[in-house]
């Protein structure tokens, strides 16, 4: 069984950080995002609480928050060119900082029920 989820609703990143989170698709099963982050900017912290599937199509430098505290920071250029997909868990409260000169650009698959059809 998984842990209630801890954080409010407004902190939900089409919520908190509508400017670079984007649902192209949503069903009972699934929320399909697109993440726009351009150059220098920081979005609002803000939470995803389902795991997913995440593909980065144009990568940038970025700089990670984990609850305000800077956790992260990709150094040196970036390979350009699409990533293999990604495996994320339900994230708390975060934003990313694009510190590059590109645009971020990922689709992220939020899988809303377990295997089981339970709701999450």
């Amino acid at each position: 069984m998984t842990e209630p989820w801890q954080w409010p609703d407004h902190l939900d990143a089409t919520i908190a950080a509508p400017d670079s989170h984007t649902v192209i698709f949503e069903n009972d099963l699934v929320r399909v995002l697109e993440i726009v982050l351009p150059p220098g900017v920081k979005e609002p912290e803000h939470t995803h609480r389902w795991p997913s599937l995440m593909t980065v199509m144009d990568p940038a430098r970025i700089r990670f928050f984990a609850e305000g505290e800077l956790a992260y920071e990709s150094l040196g250029a970036e390979p350009t060119g699409p990533r293999p997909p990604r495996w994320m868990d339900p994230e708390g409260p975060h934003s990313v900082e694009n510190i590059d000169t590109c645009v971020f650009r990922a689709h992220r698959v939020e899988l809303k029920r377990p295997r089981d059809g339970a709701p999450t």
